[in-house]
C-alpha cells in the first residue's frame, strides 16, 4: 500500500479507535461484567472497515468528517455485536476472534449475549445523542437510523444469518448463496457507505448515493469471497481464528460453489466493478487503493 494511502487509513483507524475507547467508558452501577465484555470485544483489534467507509464517503461527498465521527462509529458497535453473536455456540461456535478468546469464552455465554444486545441498542443511542448535541441534524439522525436498522434486520444481516444457519449441510444454489451473503456480509457494508453519503447531506435519489450503493454491493460480495478463500488458504496466525471452519460446519461458500480459481476470478471481477463505480466521485484515490488492497488481503 502506498505510504500516503496507508497514512490516511492509519489516521482514520486512530480516530475510530480513540472514539470507541471513549464510547465504552460509561459503566453504570452493577453492569461492570457486561461493560468489561463490551470493551474487550470493541478493543481487540479489527480493520474498522465499515466506519472507514462511512467516513470516506462522507469526505468524498463534501461532508465534515470530524462532526460525523461518532455517528460513523455506531456501525462498528453493530458490527462488534454481530461478531459476538456469530461466535456463540448456538451460531458458528468459534472460540477465537482476532487471535484472542471469543467474548463468550472469556466472559461466559450469558454475558456475551447481553454484551451483543447492549452494543446493538447503543449504536442507535449514539446516533440519536449526536442529533441531540447538534453534531448532526435531527433529520440526518433519522435517516441514519433508518438505513442502519433496515440493513441489519430480517431483510439484512439477521436475515442472512438465518439463511446461513438453515443452509448448513446443504448444497444450495448460487442464487441462494448470493442472497445469503448480500444480507449477512454485504448489507452492513452497504449501510456504512450509505451512512457516509447521508452524513454529507446526499439524498437517496442523487447519483452519488446510487453509485455508493452499487459500489457497496460489489465490494460486499468481493469481501465475502475473499473471506471464503482465506478460510481455505489462510492461517490462524494471519486470521486470528481457526482455518477450515466453513468446511467443518458444512457451509456452502463461494469456494465450494465456484472452486478456488473461480472464486478468485469472481472476486477480481467484482473488485474491478466496484472501482468503476468509484470513478463517479472526485478525489477517489484513497478508496480505490483500499478496495484493491482488500482483494489481496491476508486477514
Amino acid at each position: 500500500m502506498r505510504e500516503d494511502i496507508k497514512a490516511r487509513l492509519d489516521e482514520y483507524t486512530r480516530m475510530i479507535n480513540d472514539t470507541l475507547s471513549v464510547i465504552g467508558t460509561d459503566i453504570p452501577e452493577g453492569t461492570k461484567s457486561v461493560c468489561d465484555a463490551i470493551n474487550y470485544s470493541l478493543n481487540i483489534g479489527g480493520k474498522r472497515l465499515r466506519p472507514v467507509l462511512a467516513l470516506e464517503f462522507c469526505r468524498m461527498c463534501g461532508g465534515d468528517v470530524s462532526s460525523s465521527l461518532r455517528s460513523a462509529c455506531a456501525i462498528e458497535l453493530v458490527h462488534t455485536y454481530s461478531l459476538i453473536h456469530d461466535d456463540l455456540p448456538c451460531m458458528d461456535d468459534d472460540d477465537y476472534r482476532r487471535g484472542k478468546e471469543s467474548c463468550h469464552k472469556r466472559f461466559g455465554e450469558d454475558i456475551a449475549l447481553l454484551a451483543g444486545d447492549a452494543l446493538n441498542s447503543y449504536a442507535f443511542e449514539v446516533i440519536s445523542s449526536e442529533a441531540e448535541k447538534g453534531n448532526i441534524s435531527y433529520e440526518t439522525g433519522i435517516k441514519l437510523i433508518s438505513v442502519l436498522s433496515s440493513h441489519i434486520g430480517v431483510d439484512g444481516m439477521v436475515g442472512g444469518q438465518v439463511i446461513d444457519l438453515e443452509s448448513e449441510g446443504k448444497n444450495i444454489p448460487l442464487k441462494t448463496l448470493d442472497s445469503l451473503q448480500e444480507k449477512k456480509t454485504g448489507a452492513l457494508i452497504e449501510a456504512a457507505c450509505l451512512m457516509g453519503c447521508i452524513l454529507a447531506g446526499v439524498e437517496k435519489d442523487y447519483s452519488s448515493y446510487l453509485l455508493a450503493k452499487r459500489y457497496a454491493m460489489c465490494l460486499g460480495k468481493a469481501f465475502q469471497i475473499v473471506d471464503d478463500i482465506l478460510d481455505v488458504e489462510g492461517s490462524f496466525e494471519e486470521l486470528g481464528k481457526p482455518i477450515g471452519s466453513d468446511k467443518e460446519q458444512g457451509k456452502c461458500t463461494y469456494v465450494t460453489a465456484l472452486g478456488l480459481d473461480g472464486a478468485k476470478e469472481k472476486a477480481k471481477e467484482l473488485t474491478d466493478n466496484a472501482i468503476k463505480y468509484l470513478s463517479g466521485f472526485e478525489d477517489n484515490e484513497f478508496l480505490t487503493e483500499l478496495t484493491k488492497e482488500l482483494l489481496i488481503r491476508k486477514k
